[in-house]
């Protein structure tokens, strides 16, 4: 029973159904992010590589032949991740124009050096193969040490055009209300994260309804395209780099 609990919950962190809003302090980031990964993962099929896959949360919603999990070899990755390859963090271990198919699920952030990254995803890509790419915009430090950019729309779009690659979509997603609500939630959150049974307390009891009320705002209130959580792209191999 305690499995299935704790399974139920990690569930919810990814892909949260309407419960999530009572368990998933980012539950209005994460469910805004996963609306637009459904909406373009038909696009990622064929033999797939999903870099810094963590625990492939998303890996249902493709439509890949194959689906092939990569990480970097540390001691914790290799204990809580769920890659079939690990790597030194800079080669990563396949020929050229082995993939159809790159997924890069909020990675980019913490990518020292993101133009040996994005050469790699480039050189095993087969070319007119599509990189589901997402990256925050507003956000806060997280994973320190290892946080160490944000990306803007344009930024992004300059980076992979260098880099062989033609933006086919660029989604923007919570890019309304919802914004200031899950970053009051994210302040709540780092002030009381070191203390599980308060956390948990404070998600059920308080930040749950400044979720909702974060939702049913952004049904009245403009959007911003200015103002947003994630950039979500859809780019396409163009050329070898």
């Amino acid at each position: 029973m305690h499995d299935k609990l704790i399974a139920f919950l990690n569930n919810q962190m990814f892909d949260p159904s309407y419960i999530g809003v009572f368990v998933n302090p980012f539950y209005l980031a994460r469910t805004a992010l996963l609306k637009e990964i459904k909406q373009l993962g038909n696009n990622i099929k064929g033999k797939t590589l999903d870099v810094g896959c963590g625990t492939k949360p998303y890996q249902k919603y493709f439509a890949s032949s194959e689906y092939v999990g990569l990480e970097i070899e540390t001691q914790t990755n290799n204990q809580v991740k769920q890659a079939d390859v690990y790597y030194d963090g800079k080669i990563f271990p396949f020929e050229k124009a082995t993939f159809d198919s790159v997924l890069s699920n909020q990675v980019l952030e913490h990518v020292f050096n993101p133009t040996e990254f994005l050469t790699e995803i480039n050189r095993v890509l087969k070319v007119g193969g599509c990189l589901l790419l997402s990256v925050p915009f507003v956000w806060d430090e997280h994973e320190q040490p290892y946080d160490y950019a944000r990306y803007s729309s344009f930024g992004l779009k300059y980076l992979l055009e260098q880099h062989g690659f033609e933006i086919i979509e660029n989604k923007k997603s919570g890019n309304d209300f919802r914004i200031f609500a899950q970053l009051l939630n994210a302040f709540i959150y780092k002030i009381v994260k070191r203390n599980k049974v308060i956390k948990r307390l404070s998600t059920f009891c308080f930040m749950s309804f400044i979720s909702v009320g974060g939702i049913l705002l952004s049904r009245i209130l403009p959007q911003n395209n200015d103002l947003y959580l994630d950039n979500i792209i859809l780019a396409k191999k163009i050329t070898d780099v």
